[in-house]
């Protein structure tokens, strides 16, 4: 039986799989950090590009302070951003020196360790960004080994990818990261001693989510197999398309003998406080999600299978989402087997969609399956269909992207925006909206405070402040352990 370590995703990739990436904002995240730096948690799965640059839009909010302030709430617990290869926000490739840039003030602000997610699992390009984190000093690095079904994805694939980063001296885990939820406990059994056999005793962690429910099993698999550790989500933020639930995976593990060193009425107190700040902001609860085959043919995941259907409806063709469903699995083939996580799916499904309503096959195409073919999103683990690359890139538009001008390096765009500005506004302006910055600039500080249990109250005197009709001069509020008064001034004031 095994010590297995915990990494909690609540805060990213929970959030984003349940609550649409805009759940948490500043204020709520510093209410529970300490306790959350009290669980044990080996490190908190906290950041994306995607999730900073959320931050900016929808809150106002500077990610930066944000990771300064939660690194300051919880010094014991490693932040954790995952990345993905050269790119920072957008999906558009950037220069060496810019990404360079960015991890160095990642580092400053408070992050210490670094996933690596490179979604075509383009080894070299792993590398390279692994190095730059070091660089910049990240204390710890991992390869993500995002794993997927298909003819060329197989153990002898996973294993030559750990083989690589055995050898790395910047990489210092690697993990499996199984964000459809595909893996099964049998393909977990020939899959883990494959790729722990070639990692050279490097840590293996294994990230899995409940799309379909088979990664609760598969965890209590993997811990038998020798994985160091789990990651999990908390409360209402697990199950559902998040990963599996922290409190039944501790409940689990310890049932089959293994060791679970954190703080189980700290972890009770930040599952109580999320399932009350999803009551009060009326947040969807993940919940276990019930066994679909069809999806291991698709893998096509929820979000982007309700936006397809929607076009559909849109479109009167609602009847045809079977076919558009079996003609992505035949587009994935004919790309090469992407992994199934944004923007593949969406480019998949459009492309398909294409297919299936146009008069023949690759009539229209996208920018970014032209992109996508030109390689800007790095190399297919299998080649893209000869006939059918040919047939995207002999369009004019495919020649337009092709003359594109690479780049720009990190001194060109420096020339665009004012010098005094810090690096960190610099590299959001560089990568976003200037309107949606400029608007996070005039906000000012974060909030630092909330309270889910006051919420609905506040709710209730805003309406009565814009109420367009007289409300009663004195009201009371009243419920077991509660009572609020709000009594009229002019017939209250003594004489």
């Amino acid at each position: 039986m095994a010590d297995i370590q915990l990494i909690d995703v609540s805060m990213r990739d929970g959030n984003q799989s349940l609550w649409g990436a805009v759940g948490l904002n500043t204020a709520q995240i510093l209410q529970i950090a300490p306790v959350v730096d009290r669980v044990g948690f080996r490190a908190l799965d906290f950041a994306s590009s995607t999730a900073m640059g959320m931050a900016v839009k929808t809150f106002r909010e500077d990610p930066w302070e944000r990771i300064r302030l939660a690194h300051a709430a919880m010094p014991n617990t490693r932040l954790q951003l995952i990345g993905t290869g050269l790119r920072f926000y957008s999906w558009e490739m950037q220069s060496p020196d810019f990404m360079q840039l960015v991890y160095d003030r990642l580092v400053a602000n408070g992050i210490s360790r670094f996933v690596v997610l490179e979604p075509m699992l383009d080894i070299e390009t792993i590398l390279e960004s692994a190095r730059m984190m070091r660089k910049a000093g990240g204390e710890e690095i991992i390869a993500a080994l995002t794993y997927t079904i298909s003819a060329v994805h197989d153990d002898a694939f996973y294993a030559g990818l750990a083989a690589r980063i055995a050898t790395c001296q910047d990489i210092d885990r690697a993990y499996i990261k199984d964000p459809s939820g595909l893996m099964t406990p049998e393909r977990a059994r020939t899959l883990i001693p494959a790729i722990r056999s070639q990692l050279g005793g490097k840590p293996l962690e294994l990230h899995s989510h409940c799309t379909i429910g088979l990664s609760a099993m598969s965890y209590m698999a993997a811990a038998e197999l020798g994985v160091d550790a789990l990651q999990v989500a908390c409360g209402p933020l697990g199950n559902g398309s998040s990963l599996p639930n922290a409190q039944r995976v501790v409940a689990n593990l310890r049932e089959l003998g293994h060791t679970v060193d954190i703080d189980d009425r700290a972890l009770a107190l930040v599952a109580n406080y999320f399932s009350r700040l999803a009551k009060a902001e009326n947040l969807p609860v993940g919940v276990p999600q019930e066994y679909d085959a069809s999806f291991l043919k698709h893998q096509v995941a929820g979000g982007v299978m309700a936006t397809t259907r929607r076009q559909l409806v849109e479109l009167n063709l609602e009847h045809r989402f079977d076919e558009v469903m079996a003609e992505s699995s035949r587009v994935r083939a004919e790309f090469g087997y992407p992994i199934m996580v944004t923007p593949f799916p969406q480019m998949v499904c459009s492309q398909a969609l294409y297919n299936v309503i146009g008069r023949e096959r690759y009539e229209n195409v996208s920018d970014q399956v032209i992109r996508y073919v030109l390689g800007s999103f790095g190399r297919p683990t299998a080649p893209v269909d000869p006939d059918v690359k040919d047939r995207i890139l002999s369009r004019p538009r495919a020649k337009e992207i092709m003359a594109e001008p690479p780049a720009p390096t990190l001194s060109e765009l420096r020339k665009r925006f004012p010098s005094g500005i810090s690096d960190e506004e610099f590299l959001l302006r560089a990568t976003m909206p200037a309107e949606e910055v400029n608007a996070m600039v005039a906000a000012g500080p974060a909030k630092r405070h909330y309270n889910p249990d006051i919420r609905p109250i506040l709710k209730l005197l805003r309406g009565l402040q814009d109420c367009p009709v007289p409300v009663p001069s004195d009201i009371i509020i009243e419920k077991p352990d509660f009572r609020l008064e709000l009594l009229s001034t002019n017939d209250h004031v003594p004489a």
